[in-house]
């Protein structure tokens, strides 16, 4: 379980490192995506391996990923500003 938790937040900090490479105009500050990463692959890791009963590695690993994932993307902006139509329109 330490193993799974350590790989774990490896997994969450690289996933959310490449988020904020790849998508820093369309994320919040390095400062909250970085731990929203971490956080979401310990607690998906954790709920895997609850879930399935201690199953292999690679799957609590993939539960992570899916969980991290997830919780970067509730931190995504819109790309481009949102057109309002007026009410009249």
């Amino acid at each position: 379980m330490l193993l799974e938790a350590l790989i774990s937040f490896v997994l969450g900090l690289v996933l959310a490192g490449t988020a904020v490479h790849r998508l820093p105009h369309r994320l919040p500050a390095r400062a909250l995506v970085l731990p929203t990463g971490i956080a979401g692959a310990l607690f998906g890791a954790f709920v895997t391996h609850s879930a399935l009963d201690a199953v292999s590695l690679p799957v609590v690993l993939l539960g992570a990923a899916v969980v991290s994932l997830a919780a970067l993307s509730l931190l995504l902006r819109p790309a481009g500003r949102l057109r309002r139509r007026s009410v009249t329109a």
